[in-house]
C-alpha cells in the first residue's frame, strides 16, 4: 500500500509539473514549492547530521578533541551576519573561510586543471604512439594554441596570429555544440526516464524489451 501510494504521488506531481507546457498554473506552482520545501528542509536536515553532529559534537564531546571548539565558535559568528548589530563578528569567520579555501583550493586547481592539461597537450616522443595518435596530439596542439591565441588581446591578429585565432574559434564552437549536445542529451535521458515511470509504473503497460 505504501508503494502503491508513494507511485500515485510521484505520477501526479509529475503531471503537476508536465503542465507548465500548457500554462503556469496553481497546480504546477504547488509542486514546484513543495520540491523546493522538501529539498531545502533535506538538506537541512543532512547538513546537521553530516557537520554539526558528525564533525562537530561527536570529536568535542564524544572523543574530547577540544581543539575542534575554534570550528564551532566561527560557525556561530557566521550566524552573527543575522543581526545587524553584530554583523561584523561575521566578518571574521567569513575571512577565515575564504582564506582557507583560498589555500587549499588553488594549488589543487592549478595541479588538476593547469598542469594536467599541459601535460597533455604536450606531444609525446616520437617513434611510442602510432600515426593516428600522433595525429590526434597534433590536432590538439593546434587545438589549443589557437584558442590561446584568439584571446590574445595585446595584439592585433594578423597574418599567422589571425588564422590561429580563427581556428580556435572554430575548436570553441566544436567544444560549446558538444557540450550543449551532452547537456541537451542528459535532459532527454531524464524525460524518458519520467515517461517509463509514466507509462510502466503508473499505468502498468507493458513496452516491451
Amino acid at each position: 500500500m505504501a508503494e502503491l501510494i508513494g507511485v500515485w504521488v510521484a505520477a501526479l506531481l509529475t503531471l503537476a509539473i508536465f503542465s507548465f507546457l500548457f500554462r503556469e498554473n496553481p497546480a504546477y506552482r504547488f509542486a514546484e514549492h513543495l520540491l523546493i520545501g522538501v529539498s531545502a528542509g533535506y538538506y537541512l536536515v543532512q547538513y546537521l547530521d553530516s557537520t554539526v553532529y558528525k564533525k562537530f559534537w561527536v570529536p568535542v564531546f564524544e572523543q574530547q578533541q577540544w581543539w575542534l571548539l575554534g570550528g564551532g565558535v566561527l560557525g556561530v559568528l557566521m550566524l552573527c551576519r543575522l543581526h545587524q548589530r553584530t554583523e561584523w563578528l561575521s566578518r571574521f569567520a567569513i575571512a577565515f573561510y575564504v582564506a582557507a579555501w583560498s589555500g587549499y583550493l588553488i594549488p589543487s586547481v592549478i595541479d588538476a586543471q593547469i598542469l594536467a592539461q599541459v601535460e597533455g597537450t604536450l606531444l609525446s616522443p616520437l617513434g611510442t604512439r602510432s600515426p593516428w595518435q600522433t595525429l590526434n596530439e597534433l590536432l590538439l596542439l593546434a587545438g589549443v594554441l589557437g584558442v590561446l591565441t584568439y584571446f590574445y588581446f595585446s595584439h592585433e591578429h594578423k597574418g599567422l596570429a589571425k588564422g590561429a585565432s580563427r581556428l580556435g574559434v572554430t575548436v570553441l564552437m566544436i567544444g560549446f555544440g558538444a557540450f550543449f549536445g551532452y547537456t541537451i542529451m542528459g535532459r532527454v535521458t531524464l524525460l524518458i526516464g519520467r515517461f517509463q515511470f509514466l507509462l510502466q509504473r503508473w499505468l502498468g503497460l507493458d513496452l516491451g524489451a
